[in-house]
């Protein structure tokens, strides 16, 4: 079954262009151009994914997320943007969203952050993951589990650990990781990551997370 994505976007140009890439990777994307259109879609219709642009007709992409989200809605979210203040971007997660791509964008670029959200989506239906034959990780409670006992984590150690597990079997490279697991008002630290990734290392292995020298680090699913 493919993956059906809702387009919210009023530009038409930009929006045959994205339907048009996503068709060819194999995706059901369904356009909608003003914010009351995508709501009937919505209530009419199941998405995996919600492609929306912010400033939109009749209803604006934060508006139309709010009122999905107040109603039990929690399909993943991207927001697609030209708005560049800190603001805006707070109000787009206060909202509700998962990420944001700001425009112009590359559509590969696109693709990508749909492609990591509908992979942690996957994988989060799956209550325990085997990590190894004797360490598991509980994504509804957030829980590493080794030989049946919780094994107590630091908030940036679970942060990391989350984001090797959405990304299994790919390279991380160094700012990517330091991007996801630090906040935009924190300052990173290599140092302190490579802290986080030896503790992590203890409990799930060291072939687990395999560092690609002066590129990144790569957590292995088997």
């Amino acid at each position: 079954m493919k993956t059906k994505l809702l387009l919210l976007e009023d530009d038409l140009t930009l929006s045959e262009t994205v339907v048009e890439y996503f068709e060819e990777q194999g995706f059901n994307i369904v356009p909608a151009y003003d914010g009351d259109e995508a709501n009937e879609l919505i209530y009419e219709q199941n998405f995996d994914l919600f492609l929306l642009d912010v400033n939109v007709p009749s209803m604006n992409g934060f508006e139309l997320l709010k009122r999905v989200r107040s109603e039990g809605n929690k399909t993943p979210a991207v927001f697609i943007t030209s708005l560049n203040s800190m603001d805006s971007l707070e109000e787009g997660f206060e909202s509700g969203c998962d990420d944001y791509i700001r425009k112009p964008f590359e559509l590969k670029e696109l693709l990508l952050r749909v492609q990591t959200i509908i992979k942690r989506e996957y994988s989060q239906k799956q209550e325990l993951l085997d990590i190894t034959e004797n360490v598991k990780f509980n994504t509804q409670t957030n829980e590493l589990i080794k030989d049946n006992e919780i094994v107590p984590l630091n908030f940036k150690e679970l942060r990391l650990l989350k984001f090797f597990l959405q990304n299994s079997d790919e390279l991380l490279i160094h700012e990517r990781i330091l991007e996801n697991v630090w906040d935009y008002d924190e300052e990173p630290s290599d140092n302190s990551l490579r802290t986080y990734i030896k503790n992590l290392r203890k409990i799930v292995g060291k072939d687990k997370i395999v560092s690609l020298k002066k590129l990144g680090y790569r957590f292995n699913s088997k």
